[in-house]
């Protein structure tokens, strides 16, 4: 499958510099990245895959103390970082080790750019090269160790192809003219940072279905999440696969104050009752007592606005939004070769719907359209704008 081609693991931080020596000189190489976000309370990158034309590596972060040696390679213009789908392995690589990143090629914004009717890894990889990847590894706890010969083959085969994708890709898209698109987007993409959450002080009250209960319900379901929140932190899981939400409702609304109780309204679920049913009757009983009030669920701050202001809103916006998704309709019927990701998302000609530029200049300043959807497609787009909201004689 790999074509004899080398697989070196990097488990300690005299690897991880003799890698970056090595890599420091090729013009491209692959990336890609595990992580375990469905096994851990705070998630954390468990693998970094790296290959050139000839080689590939593995990096534990898990076994490396200081990853910092490979921060320079990232950030190294000279240097083009391949990879699929980049958005979430940028974020985690970012907030795990602060690194940045020059000279990204998103291979899934390439497809995106052919016009490839299937645009995931595996399917690139099949068209290109005939090879099928095992995806069954997807949804691997990559922070358990050892790792076997089959999670190392499934890692690898994410990058082993990613240099050969991008000479691919990259020659076909200069041979339609769309190079500066790609460079455009992949430019956006390296500024694209982990947004940090502040933890919610009531999580609880975003539950689905939370609206239908009492409030001596809600204040037996606050004690209930709490004590899962400790529990997860505690044994390093999501607090979904400690107690799932439609358990902590359930025991809300039913309030169970005795093991009995527990027992009738749970005959299955054995393992959850002997872990934690005693402490889930101290949290309801905690609860029944507990005479707070019930805080209001906060309300999500719109983001600030930026570009020119909205000048059509209402009906006159709804208006010109059609008008914009009928003119993309026309434009992809008559070349089939473009898909709506070359002209214009719904996001994008909602925006300038509402925002109703006058000229190609406020047309950029809206933020999402980016400058090929300007050059490419604005005097078309104003022409559209035009005809539905004439401008003032």
């Amino acid at each position: 499958m790999f074509h004899g081609t080398p697989l070196i693991m990097v488990e300690d931080a005299d690897a991880l510099d003799e890698m970056v020596r090595t890599l420091e000189k090729a013009p491209v190489i692959g990336i890609d990245t595990e992580s375990d976000s469905s096994y851990s309370y705070q998630e954390k990158v468990c693998l970094i895959q790296l290959s050139n034309m000839d080689t590939d590596w593995i990096v534990d972060p898990l076994k490396v103390d200081d990853m910092s040696a490979l921060g320079p390679l990232l950030s190294n213009p000279d240097v083009v970082k391949v990879l699929h789908g980049a958005d979430y392995d940028l974020v985690c690589l970012k907030r795990d080790f602060g690194f940045t990143f020059r000279n990204l090629y998103d291979t899934l914004i390439a497809a995106q750019l052919l016009s490839m009717e299937r645009i995931g890894l595996a399917d690139v990889i099949e068209r290109y090269f005939g090879n099928e990847l095992d995806k069954q590894y997807q949804r691997h706890n990559w922070a358990l160790r050892p790792l076997r010969p089959e999670h190392l083959d499934y890692a690898r085969g994410d990058t082993h192809w990613m240099c050969a994708v991008h000479e691919l890709t990259s020659r076909k898209l200069r041979q339609i003219g769309r190079m500066r698109h790609m460079k455009e987007e992949c430019e956006l993409l390296e500024k694209r940072e982990w947004a940090q959450r502040e933890p919610k002080v009531n999580p609880w009250l975003d539950m689905k279905g939370i609206n239908k209960l009492d409030d001596e319900a809600k204040r037996v379901l606050r004690h209930l999440s709490d004590y899962r929140d400790t529990q997860g932190k505690r044994m390093n899981r999501p607090v979904y696969k400690v107690i799932p939400n439609q358990v902590l409702l359930q025991l809300a609304v039913e309030r169970p104050e005795s093991m009995s109780d527990l027992d009738r309204l749970f005959r299955g679920k054995q393992a959850m009752k002997r872990r934690h049913g005693k402490a889930l009757i101290d949290a309801v009983l905690d609860g029944l007592e507990d005479d707070r009030p019930i805080p209001k669920p906060q309300k999500k701050q719109a983001p600030k606005r930026k570009g020119p202001r909205s000048r059509l809103q209402g009906r006159a916006a709804d208006k010109a939004f059609a008008a914009l998704k009928e003119w993309r309709q026309r434009t992809l019927s008559a070349n089939r070769a473009l898909t709506p990701y070359m002209t214009a998302s719904n996001g994008v000609l909602k925006a300038i719907a509402s925002r109703r530029p006058y000229d190609l200049d406020e047309l950029a300043e809206i933020p999402d359209v980016r400058e090929w959807q300007v050059e490419d497609w604005g005097d078309d787009l104003l022409d559209v704008l035009d005809k539905v909201d004439p401008l003032d004689d």
